[in-house]
């Protein structure tokens, strides 16, 4: 089944970079206080400390065991940090990190905020800050309360640009091969797994998790990985992935397109050199 035009239309626009995405409802959490920065660095993957104020950076956060149990964006704000966690998060940030508060001088607090993703360089005419990149890959990021939300839409509109809608974004994100957590990793799912190791800073010292991604690291592979595939006809999320006759593992995530539909696998390791194919018999190959 082909998307409607109106739907690709809004594919085509995100391609492009003449999209934006209205009221990203994301949970927002602030994080502030004197240690906030040296707290929240040696807490999450990614090195936070020294981002500056406007910027964004996209990390995880790890069990003592490597497995990944939050994916979500640090953005410096001038009062310390903000946390944007999407909607289909397991469990809210601010419960995973709360009980590491401790005797720190570190505050959380849920934010009533809402994300308008909009191409780089667009001037939406509204007050609020801007940070890049945008949790969307590229782009900015304007950070605004809900009732700010329809006057930027209305700016963003009269400038020509195209509102993408649910649909669109995620038949964006599985034809671009883009993994979203918990759909195409989830919490049994090391970060290499699912290609997020340059989420990690190695060089920062400690970080919840360490040990065990650095072993994986030094190993070589992990025993899973989520691969970008093709497949030669429809199919659907859930579906086996075989090697052979062999199970090899399953679908993720599906959107059509009109060679068939793009799909994100999870699969063993060994598998991924191998010819595959669905149990129903679509064949798959690498995109």
């Amino acid at each position: 089944m082909n998307l409607p035009e109106a739907i690709e239309e809004q594919v085509r626009a995100l391609d492009e970079g003449r999209a934006f995405v209205p009221g990203f409802r994301v949970r927002t959490v602030e994080v502030t206080g004197a240690d906030a920065a040296g707290w929240l660095n040696d807490l999450v993957t990614a090195g936070v400390e020294d981002i500056p104020e406007g910027r964004s950076v996209r990390s995880l956060l790890l069990t003592p065991t490597g497995r990944v149990r939050a994916d979500f964006h640090v953005l410096r704000i001038r009062t310390g940090f903000l946390l944007a966690q999407g909607p289909d998060r397991l469990e809210a940030i601010d419960d995973l990190l709360g009980p590491y508060v401790l005797s720190s001088d570190v505050a959380l607090r849920e934010a009533d905020l809402m994300l308008v993703s909009v191409p780089e360089g667009e001037d939406t005419g509204a007050d609020g800050p801007l940070f890049r990149p945008s949790i969307l890959g590229s782009g900015t990021d304007l950070v605004l309360r809900p009732a700010e939300v329809a006057s930027s839409v209305a700016a963003l509109l009269r400038n020509g640009l195209v509102e993408a809608g649910p649909e669109a974004i995620e038949t964006w994100r599985i034809r671009g091969g883009i993994p979203r957590f918990p759909v195409d990793f989830g919490r049994d799912s090391l970060p290499a797994e699912a290609g997020l190791e340059p989420l990690i800073d190695f060089t920062k010292g400690c970080f919840l998790g360490q040990e065990a991604v650095a072993k994986v690291r030094n190993l070589g592979h992990p025993p899973r990985v989520v691969v970008a595939l093709q497949a030669d006809r429809q199919v659907e999320r859930g579906e086996r992935v075989v090697a052979g006759v062999r199970e090899a593992g399953e679908i993720t995530s599906a959107a059509p397109d009109r060679e068939g539909s793009a799909v994100i696998a999870r699969v063993r390791w060994d598998a991924t050199g191998t010819s595959l194919s669905t149990a129903g018999g679509a064949a798959l190959s690498l995109r």
